[in-house]
């Protein structure tokens, strides 16, 4: 059986990975209307992934005798100056919830609930990885500027970045 101050914790990190479903929702809908069809596709996908993280902590509380009740949501921002701003705005999300996620480990093994702290260490090490690819990609906007091509060129790459079939995110 978890913990109540486990649970808790878990049911705050399930809430935050379907505000950033959210947050990538919303960004990947301001990249289609504004002729960013690649970096959209590619934000479509971090939308999904973000719930798949979400529905597996679900999965993993109530497995453990918890019980996961979902929590309202903020409404994420809409408005965007430029790609540049969402890439950074990414970034500095993805270090809040790498630290949401060190808290929330260190809530789990400070319980000795050690089971737990073993189920985030997947987490933790996506962090690694989603914290090195969006810096590589603020990286490419660096060297691509305020050029039009470099940032055509970027959109194709987030483009291929996605790994998603079109019509994956583009059902009409």
């Amino acid at each position: 059986m978890i913990s109540k101050k486990v649970e808790k914790a878990l049911i705050d990190q399930i809430e935050n990975e379907e505000q950033s479903s959210r947050f990538y929702m919303a960004m990947a809908s301001w990249c289609e209307v504004k002729g960013y069809p690649g970096a959209a596709k590619f934000l479509y996908k971090h939308s999904d992934e973000e719930r798949i993280h979400m529905t597996k902590l679900i999965r993993y509380l109530n497995d453990k005798g918890g019980y996961a009740v979902l929590q309202k949501l903020d409404m994420p921002d809409s408005k965007y100056e430029s790609l540049l701003q969402i890439f950074e705005k990414i970034l500095h999300h993805e270090v809040s919830v790498t630290q949401n996620i060190n808290k929330l480990f260190e809530t789990a093994f400070s319980s000795k609930d050690y089971t737990t702290s073993q189920f985030l260490q997947w987490y933790i090490e996506e962090q690694i990885e989603e914290e090195r690819m969006f810096k590589g990609i603020l990286d490419k906007f660096r060297l691509a500027g305020n050029e039009t091509g470099g940032l055509f060129m970027l959109d194709k790459e987030l483009d291929s970045m996605s790994g998603a079939k079109t019509t994956d995110v583009n059902p009409g």
